[in-house]
């Protein structure tokens, strides 16, 4: 078999690099009430649930009081026992209905959760995803934080085809691993440097540039001598090295402002998967501070993969309900549990963003300032990838309107990426277009 050239240093890319991964997600600043004359941050959290949601139909036609969408027809929102948790928040809130990733229909139900934030086709034989839309967003202003984006996950990691555990990618091929232990979170975030001097750290960032300038040069040599599928393969290498080398400066000029001072106080760093509430949230809290001391302006979270077996969250609902099976057994085998098991989640994002809401920033609060997407690849039981239980929440201030349910079903159909759109034009990210989108949605903004 012949030797893949471009695996040569893959080693040493690995060592070298992982320092610059392992770069913290710092403090910019914060945006209080006395922040008047300054521009206030515009941010963008996209946050994933696992195994669909609960879509139930009634022989009469009526709408189940646990249907994940709050209410039956098209309009003005109304909330069953599902979507409780967010009638507090109805000013803030739009559910859209009928919403779908061309790409994602060939998947199948789970597996589509992969394209959730990119809306990338890979159902065909190159299962090659394609940027997510905060990294996007990243790209365009991630420079005005000390750290581009954030990327948390409940399982960590980055998993494998239709079965993800990452909802960020950098691009082709480049999906960004999540991290899922709180503790290791928070020392990323506000105790970057272990106790090093912070001349020891600028040399060390020092010393890591040098390194990926190695890399660079050497993969470059590299490339004359190999075929195209290696040659392709290796600028997507060079793709990682040059958003490396990025990243280290970004970090380097970031080490002369002050790190934050957070309070802790009820912060259980140490919580265990077992005590899924205060897991969950401790995951929200610590997306909530990076987002309020500026450390980032854009975050995805994903809330299990879509395969969780063989993971300590195989059995995740166990601790919620008392239901003794996996996870994804309660759409399919216990209706409901499942519309209880919705509920709980909408507790958990609820509380998300009343924490946004209830922060002030400027004249308004942190929820205007920041546009939330909260979903699914689909319905729980028909594993359907042409209606996406999609809300999105906050970004009052940055032009979106709320307090309806949209319908987007039948000759109405749109794709999802028009959101993300819409999302990127808010964040001052615009785009012409975002996969299949074809404009837009305009049926949520101002």
């Amino acid at each position: 078999m012949k030797q893949k050239s471009w695996h040569i240093n893959r080693r040493e890319f690995i060592r070298g690099g992982g320092t610059a991964l392992a770069l913290p997600f710092l403090q910019g600043m914060s945006w209080g009430k006395g922040s008047a004359g300054k521009a206030l941050p515009k941010r963008m959290v996209v946050s994933y649930v696992s195994y669909g949601v609960y879509e139930p139909k009634t022989k009469d036609g009526s709408h189940h009081d646990w249907n994940w969408w709050p209410c039956k027809d098209a309009g003005p929102l109304s909330f069953n026992q599902s979507a409780a948790p967010f009638a507090p928040l109805k000013d803030s809130v739009s559910y859209l209905r009928g919403l779908e990733h061309a790409g994602g229909v060939g998947m199948g139900g789970h597996s589509s959760g992969d394209v959730f934030a990119t809306g990338a086709n890979m159902s065909g034989t190159e299962k090659t995803n394609n940027i997510s839309v905060d990294q996007l967003a990243a790209e365009v202003n991630g420079h005005k934080t000390r750290y581009a984006s954030l990327v948390l996950g409940t399982e960590g990691g980055t998993g494998a085809y239709g079965s993800a555990k990452t909802l960020s990618h950098y691009g082709p091929g480049r999906p960004i691993p999540s991290m899922h232990r709180p503790q290791e979170i928070f020392n990323r975030l506000f105790k970057p440097y272990a106790g090093k001097g912070i001349e020891q750290v600028r040399a060390d960032l020092k010393r890591e540039a040098s390194v990926l300038d190695l890399m660079m040069e050497d993969s470059k040599r590299l490339q004359g001598r190999l075929g195209k599928e290696d040659q392709r393969k290796v600028e997507e290498y060079l793709d990682s090295i040059r958003a490396l080398e990025k990243r280290v400066e970004r970090t380097s000029q970031w080490t002369h402002q002050p790190l934050p001072n957070v309070d802790t106080k009820g912060l259980n760093l140490e919580v265990s998967h077992k005590d899924p509430e205060e897991y969950t949230r401790c995951m929200y809290d610590l997306l909530y501070l990076a987002l309020q001391t500026d450390s980032t302006r854009f975050a995805t979270l994903m809330l299990e993969s879509e395969h969780s077996s063989g993971s300590e969250l195989w059995n995740y609902a166990t601790y919620v309900l008392g239901y003794k099976g996996a996870t994804h057994d309660i759409a399919h085998k216990r209706p409901t549990e499942s519309g209880k098991w919705d509920n709980w989640r909408a507790k958990q994002h609820a509380y998300f963003l009343e924490r946004l809401r209830n922060t002030p920033e400027g004249d308004s609060n942190m929820l205007d300032q920041t546009v939330v997407v909260w979903g699914s690849a689909h319905p729980h039981a028909s594993h359907s990838t042409k209606n996406y239980p999609i809300q999105v929440a906050g970004g009052n201030a940055l032009g979106f309107k709320h307090g309806n349910l949209h319908s987007f079903e039948g000759d109405k159909k749109v794709p999802l990426a028009n959101l993300f759109v819409s999302m990127l034009h808010a964040v001052n990210a615009p785009v012409k277009s975002f996969a299949d989108s074809t404009g837009p949605m305009t049926e949520v903004l101002v």
